[in-house]
């Protein structure tokens, strides 16, 4: 299948929502759990039981495992093996982006046949937008797909995402999507207006902001219209539910029933 099918077939059978998976210190206190290794692989294997089944896509925040070292490494290995064996799709936040040969080692380790691989992993082009191409190159052959920072909600970004920038990536990535595969979203914050033209980009764009960020479901049609395969994200919303996984669970379809009326 290509990433499109795949983002299609998951959206049609277990919504659009996608949840966070982000083992912050002050949600692993409120769940019990200590502030280690040991701490964000239960958080993550919690979430992994919890939506099973139930969401189409979960995103877990890379950085949060990663400051372990290789436990927490080892630790999101074993969350994102349970995500995908569930029939979740899994989104790795890492926003990597680099040149040449360190790009293709990134790839490798999330799009290709490492531990750590993913359905899809987010991309920063602020070295150039052909910088990411052998990332995209590998998500394309292996059905996966990336997703690149376009327009962001926090205030920092305007200072690199304006004056056409963020429109550029968009058209850029819009001609790589132009042989049907997909393969190529972009991060747009679900927060403001966008201002962007994102007709016939041919890929889906992961929405963050929904929920504790200020972003409703209805924002999501007035925002991105209803010609946009969108992705929403919320995490602080459904993870406050925990550390019951049913809690949890109930949390996340409330929010993906929300989103679908609002996008229907």
């Amino acid at each position: 299948m290509t990433f499109a099918e795949r983002v299609a077939t998951a959206a049609a059978g277990r919504g659009r929502l996608v949840v966070g998976i982000d083992p912050h210190p002050p949600l692993l206190a409120a769940w019990g759990l200590p502030d280690d290794a040991a701490g964000v692989r239960a958080f993550g294997l919690r979430c992994a039981e919890a939506f099973a089944g139930e969401v189409g896509f979960v995103k877990p925040q890379v950085a949060f495992f990663e400051q372990f070292g290789a436990a927490g490494m080892l630790a999101l290995e074993e969350v994102i093996a349970a995500c995908r064996e569930a029939g979740t799709v899994v989104i790795a936040d890492a926003k990597r982006g680099d040149i040449g040969s360190t790009m293709a080692g990134y790839a490798r380790a999330w799009l290709q046949d490492s531990p750590l691989a993913a359905d899809a992993v987010t991309l920063s082009p602020y070295l150039g937008y052909g910088s990411l191409a052998p990332a995209i190159d590998a998500a394309r052959a292996a059905g996966r797909g990336v997703f690149v920072l376009a327009r962001t909600s926090n205030p920092e970004g305007a200072q690199v995402q304006a004056d056409g920038v963020a429109q550029r990536i968009v058209d850029d990535a819009r001609a790589d999507n132009a042989d049907g595969t997909g393969t190529v979203g972009l991060v747009v914050g679900a927060t403001r207006q966008h201002g962007l033209h994102l007709d016939g980009l041919g890929g889906p764009v992961l929405a963050p902001g929904l929920g504790a960020q200020g972003a409703t479901p209805a924002d999501l049609a007035a925002i991105f219209g209803t010609g946009t395969t969108v992705l929403p994200n919320s995490s602080r919303q459904v993870l406050a539910a925990g550390p019951d996984a049913g809690a949890l669970r109930s949390a996340a379809l409330s929010v993906r029933d929300e989103v679908e009326r609002a996008l229907a």
